[in-house]
């Protein structure tokens, strides 16, 4: 076999292939195999008439197809490894000769990783906000604690903010009633935002019995963007009442004797937080700083894949109704076309994020061992809800291992970065990343879960150097 590899574009190649017949032997043998247990020929059990007599009867284009359509996937992955090209996404195949019993040539062309050429990263620096806790926050965190102990108790009064009520709901548009957004029963924290725009106005000052109406705007569902009537009905009003702030509560709640000592608590957890903070924002902060300073040319058919994943993620819950989706979007104060110009800045940024760190891990040879690799899969098995096994199930039948592995490379490198960086707080303090991070060894990891990572989740499309080798004709 012979390849050569023509450049297009700094992220594009052209990967010609030379293929002659007496190296597609065996993919004729599987062919044929394949074939005649597909056939019935008489005189023959299946899978057993000869080569010759397959021919004869159904003819050699047949033939040609099946192992055309096997060879080009694997010599296409022959002739970048061989080449040493670091392909990214799904190539564009195309025969351009073949004739039989002598050559086979075909060619590919796909993106690749682009030169990138990086600068001194020893010279970051970059200012993040100050630690700043005030005694208002740790009253707040108190009155949260004093909250999941409270007790909701009956009164006679009309509803107020704050107050949780049982309603039953029902909507009409044009007259129509629209079956998903009624309800009966339905338990409610008036102020809380989890319902319709216009409940809490109608709600509030409502007493138990009482019907009320307002006009909303549906976000969601068949008749999103249009005006529905909406009716509440407002069966019962309870309040929250909270248990005193005292040292009685403090042992109640928690393994302190004293409010004083709970307080404290508190307040440490908050700085603790507060500073890991800190360290999600240096970390946003060296990339932004990183992205400013180097040239990164985006791959044209990554990028694409890139928008139109997120938008596929977008739509996805209005059952792909794109129309539906404009109309919510327009319903809440959003622009489609604003939104689409988001979109394709968001995924430039992703991508030449994934890039840029592909580049410095690589520099900084970082490896991922079996370990680091499995605290990922735990982490994001949490986060979606699903055993660890159900999620690299996933990942697997959806070809996102590699994804996976190469967004934990691309933490560490990240995080490396970041510890080399001059981080100073904006009172021109230095701030320690060993206090944030812990010790150097343990710096990825945290780096990596201080908060959400640029990254590919199982399932999504996004800059691997995995060889796709699908065609796409």
């Amino acid at each position: 076999m012979k390849s050569t590899v023509e450049q297009l574009s700094p992220t594009r190649v052209k990967i010609n292939v030379e293929v002659p017949f007496d190296e597609l032997k065996p993919n004729f043998d599987r062919a044929y195999r394949k074939i005649a247990q597909q056939v019935r020929i008489p005189g023959f059990r299946p899978g057993k008439a000869p080569a010759r007599v397959l021919e004869s009867r159904i003819g050699r284009a047949p033939v040609l197809d099946e192992v055309v359509n096997e060879a080009i996937p694997a010599k296409y992955l022959e002739a970048i490894r061989t080449g040493e090209v670091r392909t990214l996404g799904q190539p564009d195949f195309e025969v351009t000769k073949l004739e039989d019993r002598e050559v086979l040539e075909f060619s590919a062309e796909v993106d690749v990783r682009p030169e990138i050429t990086l600068p001194d990263l020893a010279d970051l620096e970059v200012s993040v906000a100050d630690v700043e806790l005030e005694d208002s926050e740790v009253d707040e965190q108190l009155d949260e604690l004093r909250a999941r102990f409270g007790t909701l108790t009956g009164v006679e009064r009309p509803a107020e903010n704050g107050d949780f009520v049982s309603i039953d709901l029902s909507a009409t548009v044009d007259g129509e009633e629209v079956p998903d957004a009624s309800t009966s029963g339905l338990s409610y924290e008036i102020g809380s935002g989890q319902l319709v725009d216009g409940i809490d106005e109608a709600i509030i000052g409502a007493n138990a019995g009482e019907t009320k109406t307002f006009t909303t705007k549906l976000v969601a569902g068949e008749h999103a963007g249009k005006d529905a009537e909406v009716t509440v009905k407002v069966n019962s009003i309870k309040q929250r009442e909270l248990p005193e702030a005292d040292d009685e509560f403090a042992q109640l709640a928690s393994e302190f004797d004293t409010l004083d000592e709970l307080k404290d608590d508190l307040r440490e957890r908050l700085g603790r937080m507060k500073k890991m903070q800190q360290g999600v924002e240096a970390r946003d902060k060296v990339l932004d700083a990183l992205l400013e300073r180097v040239e990164v040319p985006l791959p044209e058919k990554v990028l694409e894949a890139e928008i139109s994943n997120r938008k596929h993620d977008a739509i996805h819950p209005f059952d792909h109704d794109e129309d539906a989706f404009k109309a919510s979007l327009e319903a809440q104060g959003g622009n489609p076309e604003e939104w689409e110009n988001e979109v394709r800045t968001e995924a430039e940024k992703s991508v030449r994020t994934q890039l840029l760190l592909d580049t410095i891990a690589d520099e900084k040879n970082v490896q991922v061992n079996d370990s680091e690799l499995t605290e990922r899969i735990i982490y994001q098995a949490q986060r979606f809800g699903v055993s660890p096994d159900e999620y690299v199930q996933r990942a697997q039948q959806s070809g996102q291992l590699g994804a996976i592995f190469a967004d934990v490379r691309r933490g560490k490198a990240l995080a490396s970065v970041v510890r080399g960086a001059t981080v100073t707080d904006a009172s021109g303090a230095a701030i320690d990343l060993e206090e944030l991070f812990g010790p150097e060894e343990q710096a990825e990891a945290a780096a990596e879960d201080a908060g959400e990572q640029p990254e590919t989740e199982a399932g999504e499309t996004g800059v691997t150097e995995e060889a796709a080798a699908t065609p796409n004709k």
